[in-house]
């Protein structure tokens, strides 16, 4: 089998990291792929993964015969419809399942339609009418966030009303905006492949979006770790509450596609709550799943293929992972990039020992491991695996500080209130 993974990265690199483990790929391709994917794949720097001609002329050259896409931007560009019209298996959600995405109002439409639970919401198209709204509603708590795909990992959690207004004149620039209840709880996230029968569910994480516990500003996912023990009736909730009523909905309304599913949810008061759905994977929650299964994904993209994904027994690993990404100095406001990175263990990169952590990169520019600089928000995530989440959180932070980038910085949190919750059960 000869793959093209398009995207670019830390989650990118992570399910470039899975597909070079297959026994069932005989060559592996990354458009536009970096330093670190270099050691794993086929980089192919001279094709822009949203650019369908592009791709397509790829995938001739290289006699690509399936394409993966994880990411937003080329599915945004209609890369799936693209493809397939083209004959050329690719995974990933085509135009008219963005919406779920891209469309937040509507698919809080289709969470009525389908008696899926989500927050409180309301739309506003205009300033005016945010501003009215939240006068009339001084000091209760609220999330607000674009309506559409683009900044979708920008938002603002507050009960300041003149915050809110403020934040909301940038999102007005882009179209309507949410304005959601706060839902505090315990955040899930819930990944599955699809296809036309049925889904395959990966282990569950839960993820850290803020700069600091319970506070600061949200950002596109700091840490998280993998897998999160539920109590069965919890996990029995989750299914037939949100993943189950979803995907009957897809098929109903005609919006199924064979690829990847993503659920961020809330479980508020032991109750699961739909915040929002991702049609692709998401970051850091895929760094800290994928080193975790061992089942081959040459193997999943085949029963996708011939719509069996139902049935594959995936094989995971009885340990526990903890992921921890190291941001550029001003992120996620003002990210600073252009630093120079040092690796004190290069090896880390790809690294397959379990007595190391995993390095997964991000947005670097360099040819060469010792001439690497920043050049976006969140640089690495940094995974480690052990029997338990304190045994992982020991290892990533034993040598996190190995990526050395001037005024860089990453949570110190990532995992403690988990272990601390297992000291207690022991």
């Amino acid at each position: 089998m000869r793959v093209l993974i398009l995207g670019t990265g830390a989650k990118d690199h992570a399910i470039a990291w899975w597909f070079s483990r297959s026994n069932l790929i005989s060559e592996l391709f990354y458009a536009p792929g970096n330093l670190a994917t270099s050691t794993i794949a086929t980089n192919l720097p001279d094709v822009d993964p949203s650019d369908k001609e592009a791709v397509y002329e790829a995938c001739l050259k290289h006699k690509i015969q399936h394409v993966f896409i994880g990411t937003e931007e080329p599915l945004l560009a209609g890369m799936i419809d693209f493809l397939q019209r083209k004959r050329i298996n690719a995974f990933g959600a085509p135009l008219a399942s963005l919406k779920l995405e891209g469309d937040r109002n509507f698919a809080r439409a289709f969470t009525d339609r389908h008696n899926i639970p989500t927050p409180r919401r309301n739309l506003f198209e205009s300033s005016q009418a945010l501003r009215n709204f939240l006068m009339r509603h001084e000091g209760e708590h609220f999330v607000l966030k674009s309506n559409t795909i683009a900044p979708s990992r920008i938002m603002l959690d507050s009960s300041d009303a003149n915050a809110l207004i403020s934040f909301a004149e940038d999102l007005f620039k882009l179209g309507p905006v949410l304005l959601e209840e706060h839902c505090a709880g315990l955040p899930i996230t819930v990944t599955v492949f699809l296809d036309n029968n049925g889904y395959l569910a990966l282990p569950f994480t839960s993820d850290y979006m803020y700069t600091s516990d319970n506070e600061g500003v949200p950002t596109g996912g700091m840490g998280a770790i993998c897998p999160i023990q539920l109590k069965p009736h919890l996990v029995s909730m989750i299914k037939e509450q949100i993943i189950e009523p979803t995907i009957y909905g897809l098929k109903v309304e005609q919006l199924s596609y064979k690829g990847v599913l993503t659920f961020s949810i809330i479980m508020k008061n032991d109750n699961p709550v739909l915040v929002d759905y991702h049609v692709r994977f998401n970051d850091p929650a895929s760094q800290a799943i994928i080193p975790l299964i061992k089942t081959d994904i040459a193997e999943i993209m085949r029963a996708i293929e011939e719509d069996r994904v139902s049935s594959i027994e995936l094989d995971v690993s009885t340990e526990s992972s903890v992921a921890v990404v190291i941001a550029s100095e001003g992120y996620p406001m003002k990210p600073v990039i252009g630093k120079d990175v040092k690796i004190e263990y290069p090896f880390l990169i790809n690294n397959l020992l379990h007595r190391y952590p995993l390095i997964f990169t991000g947005p670097i520019a360099g040819d060469d491991i010792n001439h690497i600089k920043t050049n976006g928000g969140r640089c690495f995530t940094i995974v480690g695996r052990g029997k338990n989440i304190k045994s992982a959180n020991e290892k990533v932070y034993h040598y996190i500080d190995a990526i050395k980038i001037d005024g860089s910085w990453y949570r110190k949190d990532i995992g403690y209130k988990f272990f601390l919750s297992e000291n207690k059960e022991d």
